[in-house]
This record gives C-alpha cells, sequence and structure tokens, in this order.
C-alpha cells in the first residue's frame, strides 16, 4: 500500500489516552489557565487604557486554546478510531472540566470588554494589531451583551458539562453499544458495527441486501428510541432554555449567528429549493424505473446504478488517493500538492474495521497547525467523494494557517464551501473523461446522489429540527411523534416521492445530537449551492482562480457571509435568484442522466 490507510496518533501524543505525556500536557494547560485568569482579573481598562495588556491576555488566551483543542482533538480522535476504549470517556472528561474553566473565564472576558464605553472601544481598536482581528472582538463584544451576570455564567458552564455535553456524550456512548446483525447468502450472521451497517446499507448493488440491512438498521434504532428520545428532548430542552435566558427571541437565532447569516438568505435559500426540486425528483423516479420499482425506497436513494456490462465503480484507498490527488491538479497545483502531502503523512484514518464510529470529518491539531481526517473507506465512489470533501476542509485551514487565529474562526456554513467546492472538482473531472455512457451514467449517479442530499435530505432534517424545536418549546415530544415529525418532513422534503421512509432517522443522524450548536443541517446545502456558485466562476475564467479562490477562504473568518459574497462573487444572497442559479447547473446533470440511461434501456 504506497498510503497507509490508519492515523499515525503517536505522531500526536504517544501512549494513547493512558499516555503520561497527556496528562502531563492537560496539567501545564491547567496551570496555564490559572496565569490566564492572574492577568485577566489584573485588566482594568479604567486605568490602563493602553492595548498591551489586553495583548498579552489576547496571546495567553490563544496559546490555551491550541493546547485544548490539540487535547481534546487527539482524544476525539482516539475514541472514534477505537470505541472499545473504554478510558477515552474518562479523559476527554478531563478535557471538558479544562473547557469549563475556560468558559466561566470567557464570561469575565466579555464582561470586560462590554464594560468599556463604545467610543473608547473604537480608539482602542485602532492599534494595528487589535484592528485586524477587530471584526472577532466586535462579534465577541456583541455576544457579551446577551450574558447575565458572571456568577450566573459560571453556573451555566458548570452545569453544561451535565447538560448538553452530557446528554451528547450519552449518545455517542450508546451508539457505541449497538450492533446491526446481517445474515449472507450463506446463511451467515454477522454483527456490524453501526458505520459498517450504514456504508452497505446505502452502498450495496444489490437491493435484497440493503432492504434486509435497512430493516434490521430501523429495528435496532426502534430498540434504543427511547433513549434517543429522552436525549434529545433534554439535550434541546436545555438548550431552548438557555436561549430564552439569553434573551433570544427564536430558536432560529442561535445557528443564525453562528452561521454569520440573516434570516432572509436562509429563507431565500429555501425558497428556492422548495421551488426548484422536480429535476431532482425526476432523477429518483428514473432510478426507480432503471431498479424495475414502482418508487425508490429510502435505503435506494442512494444505491450505485449499473447498466449493461458497466460495473460500479470501485477503488483500493491508493487508487482513491491518486484519483482525488489527479484531479486537484486540474484545478489548481496548490490543492493538489496539499492533499499529496495529507495523505502521505497519515493525516486520514480510513481503515475498514469493527469498533469504528459512523460517519466522517476533518478536525484540527491546533498546535501542528494541521488536520486529520476520518472516515471508513470501501472502495466506493462515494468515499473517494467523501475523501475528497474532508481534503477540501483541511485545505480550507490550511491557506488560513499564517492569519491572526482570531482570523481563522470560520463558521460552518462557509466551512462546507470549501468541502463541496472540492468534490465538485472530482465530480466533474470524473464525468468529463468518462470512457463510456454507462461510464458516465455511473459517476452522474454519484454527483446527482450528493445533490439530492442537499435539496432533499438535508431540506428533510431542517424541516423535521424546526417541528421539533417548535413543539419542544411547548413540552416533551413522545418517540412517537418524533417518528411522525420526521416521516412527515420526509415526505414534504422528498415531494412524497419514495415508497417508504426512515422513521428514525432523528435518532439515527448523530447531527441532532451534537452539543456545539443547533440546526446542523442547512449550513450544508448553503455550502453546497455557495460552492456552485464560486464553480460557475471558476468555468468563466480558470486562469490564476486558485489564488482568488484562497482570497475568499481567507476572508471567512472575518466578515459575514453576505459581505463575503458581495466582495468575492458580487451577489446577494437574500435574493433567490444566486441559489436558483447554482441548483440548475445540477439540474443539468439530472436531465443528462435521464437522456442517457433511456438511450442505454432502449439500445
Amino acid at each position: 500500500m504506497k498510503y497507509i490507510d490508519t492515523w499515525d496518533l503517536d505522531a500526536v501524543i504517544p501512549g494513547g489516552t493512558k499516555s503520561p505525556e497527556l496528562q502531563k500536557k492537560l496539567q501545564g494547560i491547567k496551570d496555564e489557565i490559572g496565569e490566564y485568569e492572574t492577568l485577566l482579573n489584573a485588566w482594568d481598562f479604567s486605568k490602563d487604557p493602553s492595548p498591551e495588556p489586553f495583548k498579552a491576555i489576547l496571546k495567553k488566551k490563544e496559546e490555551i486554546g491550541k493546547g485544548l483543542g490539540q487535547s481534546a482533538t487527539f482524544v476525539q480522535m482516539w475514541h472514534d478510531a477505537y470505541m472499545d476504549d473504554a478510558y477515552a470517556n474518562v479523559v476527554m472528561g478531563q478535557v471538558m472540566d479544562l473547557f469549563s474553566e475556560m468558559q466561566k473565564l470567557s464570561t469575565t472576558f466579555q464582561k470586560k470588554l462590554v464594560s468599556i464605553q463604545d467610543e473608547d472601544w473604537k480608539k482602542f481598536l485602532q492599534d494595528k494589531e487589535l484592528s485586524e482581528v477587530s471584526f472577532a472582538l466586535n462579534e465577541t463584544r456583541d455576544e457579551g451583551k446577551r450574558l447575565l451576570s458572571e456568577e450566573e455564567e459560571k453556573l451555566i458552564a458548570d452545569l453544561n458539562q451535565d447538560g448538553l455535553a452530557g446528554w451528547s456524550r450519552l449518545y455517542d456512548t450508546t451508539v457505541s453499544t449497538m450492533t446491526i446483525p446481517f445474515t449472507d447468502k450463506e446463511g451467515k450472521t454477522t454483527e456490524l458495527s453501526v458505520g459498517q451497517a450504514m456504508n452497505r446499507m446505502y452502498s450495496d448493488p444489490d437491493p435484497k441486501v440493503r432492504k434486509q440491512l435497512f430493516e434490521n438498521w430501523e429495528a435496532a434504532w426502534e430498540k434504543y428510541a427511547p433513549i434517543f428520545a429522552d436525549t434529545i428532548n433534554h439535550l434541546d430542552g436545555y438548550r431552548i432554555t438557555l436561549q430564552k435566558t439569553h434573551n433570544r427571541e427564536s430558536f432560529l437565532d442561535e445557528p443564525l449567528e453562528y452561521n454569520r447569516m440573516s434570516k432572509e438568505t436562509l429563507d431565500a435559500m429555501w425558497k428556492a429549493v422548495a421551488e426548484n426540486k422536480q429535476p431532482f425528483i425526476n432523477f429518483l423516479n428514473q432510478k426507480a424505473k432503471i431498479f424495475g420499482m414502482e418508487k425508490l425506497g429510502w435505503q435506494d436513494v442512494d444505491a450505485p446504478v449499473a447498466l449493461g456490462d458497466m460495473k460500479p465503480t470501485r477503488f483500493t484507498y491508493d487508487e482513491a488517493c491518486d484519483f482525488v490527488i489527479e484531479n486537484f491538479a486540474s484545478f489548481g497545483p496548490k490543492l493538489a500538492s496539499f492533499a499529496k502531502h495529507a495523505l502521505e503523512n497519515r493525516w486520514v484514518e480510513a481503515e475498514d474495521r469493527p469498533n469504528k464510529r459512523p460517519g466522517g470529518y476533518c478536525t484540527n491539531l491546533p498546535e501542528f497547525e494541521e488536520s486529520r481526517i476520518f472516515m471508513t473507506f470501501t472502495g466506493s465512489i462515494n468515499d473517494a467523494s467523501t475523501l475528497a470533501h474532508e481534503l477540501g476542509h483541511a485545505f480550507h485551514s490550511h491557506v488560513m494557517r499564517d492569519l491572526p487565529q482570531l482570523n481563522r474562526e470560520y463558521a460552518m456554513n462557509v466551512a462546507e464551501t470549501a468541502s463541496t467546492f472540492a468534490e465538485t472538482i472530482i465530480g466533474n473531472a470524473t464525468v468529463a473523461n468518462a470512457k463510456s455512457k454507462e461510464e458516465k451514467i455511473s459517476l452522474l449517479n454519484a454527483k446527482l446522489e450528493n445533490a439530492t442530499a442537499m435539496f432533499l435530505n438535508i431540506h428533510a432534517r431542517f424541516l423535521f429540527e424546526k417541528s421539533f424545536y417548535e413543539e419542544r418549546t411547548k413540552g416533551v415530544v413522545s418517540k412517537q411523534r418524533l417518528n411522525e415529525l420526521m416521516v412527515n418532513a420526509q415526505k414534504e422534503a422528498y415531494c412524497d416521492s419514495l415508497s417508504g421512509y426512515h422513521p428514525h432517522f432523528w435518532c439515527s443522524k448523530l447531527h441532532f445530537f451534537i452539543d456545539d450548536v443547533p440546526f446542523y443541517n442547512f449550513p450544508y446545502t448553503f455550502g453546497y449551492l455557495f460552492s456552485l456558485g464560486i464553480y460557475a466562476e471558476y468555468l468563466k475564467n480558470p486562469d490564476n482562480f486558485e489564488d482568488k479562490y484562497i482570497a475568499l477562504l481567507r476572508d471567512t473568518g472575518r466578515m459575514k457571509v453576505e459581505d463575503l459574497a458581495m466582495k468575492h462573487l458580487g451577489v446577494d444572497l437574500t435574493k433567490p435568484d444566486f441559489w436558483a442559479a447554482g441548483i440548475e447547473i445540477m439540474a443539468k446533470d439530472a436531465e443528462e442522466f435521464i437522456r442517457l440511461t433511456d438511450e442505454v434501456m432502449n439500445s
């Protein structure tokens, strides 16, 4: 194997979760937090309005943030790669305690910023170094205006460990104990991890295998649904209480603020999606026709398409890595060179084995100024797309590594722009170079699965979460009602085009149980459509576009998305027209898929 498909975790911290070096590092961070508290408490702007004491505070805060981030990332990486290591949760608890200490001091920090009069604050930010990070500092100061007293906020930070964070960890722990049975043609039954079962359920070419796995999948989540219903009710009930306490009028205020976007932009995007779904419904109906079904089942939506002698495109891990690097090079040398470096240096955990958590992500090691990628590679073209997607995230962080730390903190929606842009490069290059109609059909199917995920599946997630929050503000929502809300959302989002739905999707989807921020859904569709807009600009004028693209990415941590789009693309995100234009790009692929499949089936 040219590329090793497991992380080199010893290169981060040797010895695993019981590492003495890790404990030494955590103790050092604890000591630094004490030093930070001393600096912060000693800072009195009214007595010394010079910027130097404040800069020292920012520097110490950044050092602690990097150390905590490095530690948390390491423990999370270890836990996700080896879910049978029970000690990982113990160490993560230590890390979370340190985060809690910093959260308490964050209140003091913000309160001190709020106490500075507006005119004095403006003068303060005229300092060259502070001016460079003024967007982030103003954002922090504005957030501080919502806070309660320092004592109350410290209590909230303490309670969060057994509140938001506690309920989220309970979900992770419960999922790690679950298995999904699968019986093969010889009658042998194997217990699959959740991640293994999910990958095979959606990608296996045999409809009987997909159906069996989906039925067993639903049964497994039904068994654990009472636990997950309690978890999601308490997690979001706790969050709703916090939102009201901090004077947020709507449950959407927090995710919109986090993503630095307006409600008008969100509404414009979903309006464009809702009014332009027909090409993608036609695509699903065509797949049903190809499979000899009246309608697709939920488990069939992402199934591979192989007509004639065409077999679904498969990759070894080495082949997928080379494939991604080669096609990244068609866009720009910097992206390709970065991907090659990451893959050669074992930044990716991709091995298909038991005891791994499901899903994929990219995470940062801030002390190294590097990223790490988690996924399970099974050889499908979707896995190659996932690899490109996560490398896009990593490239985003890479191009910002020389900026002040406060200007690197971009929101989820623009983070998804870089990842989906990377996927677009891979998808478009492969379709353009297809050697036959049958191969082109298979590749178009992979691209359109992504589009249907963004326009239909993600829309269903948003509709579900919105309706759940509306009901949760009035009281606890039962397991049965959660299933009803999920199916209603899926039927609306998919225009009732499927033969069956996934009632327990609300408990099988990790994103509903993440404690950081609610509505971990619409930023994906935002990023996808935003990336299509950027890609359209690239097609118009590809010369030296990589540098323009990097310039846009570097601005993502220091302005609102509406300003970002206007500066780099000259577009108004609060108008549906921009979003509809992006959807139209993928609609053409849907039309091409239907035309080609009709030709092949009728020939």
